[in-house]
């Protein structure tokens, strides 16, 4: 494509809130020698493109910055390994100097860019990429989860918690997921063993109950921590995986903790190499052609409400449906 070719793009010139984003012409890029180009096709909004987009999460932003870290997309120049018209997805633009993906066309750099299994509905897929990336990582290089042990998602009705549970179902791992009620059956849908209703003043008492030998690996998606009253639910050697809550500011009962040999383990995915991304990706993929990896969509919206998509991840619209919001653009 030529330099005075132009797409359409949501993007910012500084950080800020969702108003900062903005919808407009930009030129096509042209990718370099390590990149392909790649027309969206389905996009999808995570809390860390808030996080990007607000600065509260510091990375190298190129202005104009094209917002977005998730696309589904079709290859439109050969590069080795990419021939044009091939289905593919990246889960790692937008951040430490990468433009991002919110826009009709994009420069993918090629060791992050991946092939979609045939068959795979784009939509689906990329909903589920950030957040079965995110649990991936989470689960089995941080928490080094095996077979047969005990895991425990609170806010199992979300995105990531969705895919917490997926992928620790599928490995074998026995799931306690705590969601509200009207998440339950579908916790159930995607492998918990058990579901406990997260406003039970009692969901320790009730986990600590079905899980009398101690919790494996505990994944807390709520961001508020209650350490004094997880850790002693955790087992010799448990691990507990800490990916949200930028200002939480936790009381930790030491004692319960060093006595049981356990761990907190700090984790996010921006962090994450590109081997690593890589090994995420095969996967993601294999459980995609599976269809054992699914995401519930509750809202599309097309690229020109973009700063909407934001707000609506943002926000605690109780209207608001349940499930991922994707954009096409």
């Amino acid at each position: 494509m030529s330099d005075q070719e132009t797409m359409t793009a949501a993007y910012i010139t500084r950080p800020g809130p969702a108003d900062e984003i903005r919808v407009g012409r930009l030129p096509v890029p042209e990718p370099g020698s390590s990149e392909v180009l790649v027309k969206v096709l389905a996009l999808a909004v995570n809390h860390v493109d808030t996080f990007v987009r607000s600065g509260a999460y510091r990375t190298r932003l190129p202005y104009p910055f094209v917002i977005g870290r998730d696309l589904v997309g079709s290859v439109v120049t050969e590069a080795p390994g990419f021939a044009p018209g091939d289905l593919v997805w990246s889960n790692s633009l937008g951040l430490d100097g990468r433009q991002g993906s919110f826009s009709e066309y994009a420069a993918v750099p090629a060791d992050r860019l991946y092939h979609l299994p045939g068959g795979v509905n784009p939509e689906n897929a990329v909903a589920s990429l950030h957040t079965a990336a995110t649990a991936h990582l989470g689960l089995f290089k941080q928490a080094g989860l095996q077979v047969g042990e005990t895991v425990v998602v609170t806010g199992a009705g979300g995105g990531v918690g969705t895919a917490t549970v997926q992928l620790a179902a599928a490995a074998g791992a026995r799931v306690i997921a705590t969601a509200r009620e009207d998440d339950v059956d579908w916790c159930r849908r995607c492998g918990a063993d058990e579901v406990v209703d997260y406003s039970d003043p009692d969901m320790y008492a009730e986990i600590a109950k079905l899980a009398p030998d101690g919790v494996n690996v505990f994944w807390d998606n709520s961001g508020r921590h209650h350490l004094e009253q997880t850790v002693p639910l955790l087992a010799l050697g448990g691990r507990m995986i800490i990916m949200a809550g930028l200002a939480a500011a936790p009381v930790l009962p030491v004692g319960q903790l060093y006595t049981r040999d356990a761990s907190l383990r700090g984790f996010v995915i921006s962090n994450a190499t590109v081997p690593e991304l890589a090994a995420a990706a095969t996967a993601i993929n294999h459980l995609l052609a599976r269809g054992t990896l699914v995401s519930r969509i509750g809202t599309r919206l097309p690229l020109t409400e973009a700063a909407r998509s934001h707000r609506l991840q943002e926000g605690t619209d109780p209207h608001l449906p349940r499930g991922r919001i994707v954009v096409l653009p």
